[in-house]
Parts: structure tokens; C-alpha cells; sequence
């Protein structure tokens, strides 16, 4: 029977039924790999999208800190760009950053002393924050201004 016309269409019928049932295992592990890759390649989109956001963020706080930097050096030049005649207002100018920085400081100890508990941490924030920013800013270059031209 194998050498027959019969066997021969038999054989014939079990190859296209094995090719079939290999078909549908090669599709199914295709398509498996579809997905896989479907994952992968949506994974590499979002961390890709979470790297420009991060990038873009970065630009951001880097554009924001060089304009910081460009206004403290103009506020820099336009100090040292002011010169007088009279020793007598260069003597209350000189005074006129600590009598303020005393002053903002004596302010920030009465809020401190005399706000509820439930505005005082707003408000002791908020006067910290003024008081150590103009110290910083007014005591902490002291150099001649002839020397601070120099060195922008």
C-alpha cells in the first residue's frame, strides 16, 4: 500500500496536515514575537519620551539659573558703576545695606515672637528666606568696587 496511488495520497495528507500543524506553531511563535517586540519597542518609546521630558526639564532650570547669573552680574556692574564726590553719600549708601539687613532681620524675630503657630511656619519662611537672601546678596562681596570691575 505505501507504493500505491492510496498510500501516496495518504502521505500526501499526513505531510499537509504536519505542515499545517507546523504552520500554526511557526504563526503562533511569530506572533508571540510580534508581541514581544511590540513591548519592547512601546518600553523604548516611553523611556525615550521620559529622557526628552527629562532633558527638556533640565534646559529649563539651566536657562533659569544662567538668567540669575546674568541678572546678579548687571546688578554687580550697576553697584560698582556708581561713584560719587561727596564722601558723605558714599557713607550712607555703605550704611543703608546694613541699617536694611538689621532692620529685615529685627522684622523676622517679631514675626517669629508674635504669630499664631498656625501662620508661623508660612511666614518664618518667608521672612527667612528675605533675610538670608539679602545678607548673602549685600555682605557677600565686600571687595572695592574698582576690584569687583576688574574681575567681571
Amino acid at each position: 500500500m505505501a507504493a500505491s496511488a492510496a498510500g501516496g495520497g495518504l502521505f500526501g495528507v499526513v505531510g499537509t496536515v504536519l505542515g499545517r500543524v507546523a504552520g500554526y506553531f511557526e504563526t503562533r511563535q511569530q506572533n508571540e514575537f510580534e508581541q514581544a517586540r511590540w513591548v519592547y519597542e512601546a518600553d523604548m518609546a516611553r523611556l525615550t519620551m521620559q529622557a526628552r521630558q527629562a532633558e527638556a526639564e533640565m534646559d529649563i532650570q539651566k536657562a533659569d539659573t544662567e538668567g540669575s547669573w546674568e541678572g546678579l552680574r548687571a546688578s554687580v556692574e550697576a553697584d560698582a558703576a556708581l561713584n560719587s564726590a561727596y564722601p558723605f553719600v558714599d557713607a550712607i549708601r555703605a550704611l543703608t545695606r546694613p541699617a536694611l539687613t538689621l532692620l529685615l532681620w529685627l522684622i523676622t524675630a517679631l514675626v517669629f515672637f508674635n504669630v499664631g503657630e498656625a501662620l508661623k511656619a508660612r511666614i518664618v519662611e518667608t521672612a527667612v528666606f528675605a533675610a538670608t537672601a539679602a545678607t548673602l546678596w549685600w555682605f557677600g562681596d565686600r571687595t572695592s568696587p574698582s576690584v569687583r570691575v576688574g574681575a567681571l
